[in-house]
């Protein structure tokens, strides 16, 4: 077989090894997940046993490389994972994730000694991190950032908060996206490693969200927080770049979630528009629901075709800023629109809470919005392409 043709093959087709990766994540994820699912969302508690299970199982940790304790696997494989724990549910796939998401700027700008060290807390002692970038004035606007960090000798004292960070009332470490004192422009930014214990480092109440809600959601909040040079990753100026970088390994990821949502609302109303009756027969039989469930197939399958490409380059070694947006963008609006229907195809029932399409319509949302908004995808698509 050709270069070329394995190329080919190893996007469009899975290997064994995959096949084998996506079945341990699919009878993980219906036997230990989706039956506490509903649990989890009504007590909006974090899901530490099923965690504990999946870091076990060894499907925890998904980004990081077997030199430093992680699974090793393929990008695709991560992706295939991540789809299928997001269809049991999304909240435990985004508290499952954001390992992986912390992990990438250390992956991307730190040093062999910080990847040792910090990685291995993570896949050898079952810690937990956090990607700390989000900040109440700045969202998509990165260069609003208000949180700052001064450098006073070897040291930099951090002050500032950031909100909307997963997994930030468990995280033993945060990676945390700050404006140099005195600086201007993107040399500014500088990224570090925070440790959750330090002093002056505070975690503020969980919030409430409309869905995620097996998520653990929470600002956190730096007062004069004395950060050793040691945790700097990469130089200083350095920050944006590592962090941009580190998103752009992470939106793929965001889209395989969105396909598996999307996956699970659509599974949920072809058996349910199989066993509804009305005037005499299965509402499957009407036209109007075979075509809704017709459009939710096909965008399923080209998002998760986009996810699979995107993923591809990632593992081949070729990032594309533009099939990151075009997978994330893709998939979290096709998310958002299987689920709407999903709960149309179950009518009233779709609005009770004991069916399951409610929670992936409230689900569905979040993923057009973290990570970069889908209007901020469409703003990066357009500069790719008439750039």
């Amino acid at each position: 077989m050709s270069d070329v043709q394995t190329k080919v093959k190893g996007m469009f087709f899975l290997s064994d090894e995959q096949e084998a990766i996506q079945s341990l994540a699919r009878e993980f994820a219906s036997q230990e997940i989706a039956p506490h699912a509903r649990h989890y969302d009504e007590t909006e508690s974090f899901p530490a046993e099923i965690m504990k299970k999946l870091y076990e199982t060894g499907l925890s940790n998904l980004a990081i490389p077997e030199a430093y304790g992680g699974a090793g696997i393929d990008k695709i494989s991560h992706a295939l994972i991540m789809e299928e724990i997001a269809k049991a549910c999304a909240g435990v796939a985004t508290s499952l994730d954001a390992n992986s998401l912390a992990s990438y700027p250390i992956l991307v700008g730190g040093t062999e000694e910080q990847k040792r060290v910090y990685l291995r807390r993570l896949t050898e002692e079952g810690q937990y991190a956090a990607f700390a970038l989000t900040e109440p004035a700045a969202g998509s606007d990165v260069s609003s950032l208000r949180t700052t960090a001064e450098r006073i000798g070897d040291d930099y004292v951090l002050n500032g908060e950031k909100c909307f960070i997963t997994n930030a009332s468990v995280a033993n470490f945060y990676v945390v996206l700050a404006k140099l004192k005195g600086e201007t422009g993107s040399r500014a930014f500088t990224a570090f490693i925070v440790e959750r214990d330090a002093e002056g480092v505070s975690v503020g109440e969980k919030e409430k969200k409309l869905g995620l809600r097996a998520s653990d959601t929470a600002s956190v909040l730096f007062e004069d927080v004395k950060i050793p040079s040691a945790q700097r990753l990469g130089a200083e100026g350095e920050g944006f770049k590592i962090f941009m970088k580190a998103l752009m390994y992470a939106r793929p990821m965001v889209g395989s979630q969105a396909v598996g949502i999307a996956q699970g609302a659509y599974e949920a109303a072809v058996q349910y528009a199989k066993e509804r009756k009305q005037f005499g027969k299965p509402i499957a039989d009407l036209q109007a629901i075979q075509f809704m469930l017709a459009d939710m197939a096909m965008n399923i399958e080209a998002s998760r075709l986009l996810v699979q490409k995107a993923v591809f380059l990632l593992q081949e070694g070729r990032p594309s800023v533009r099939h990151a947006s075009f997978a994330k963008c893709f998939a979290a609006d096709t998310a958002m629109k299987v689920a709407t229907d999903a709960v149309q195809i179950y009518g009233g029932y779709g609005f009770i809470r004991e069916y399951p399409v409610e929670k992936y319509f409230r689900d569905a949302k979040i993923m057009q919005i973290y990570e970069g908004t889908n209007q901020i995808q469409r703003v990066v698509i357009a500069k790719e392409i008439l750039s």
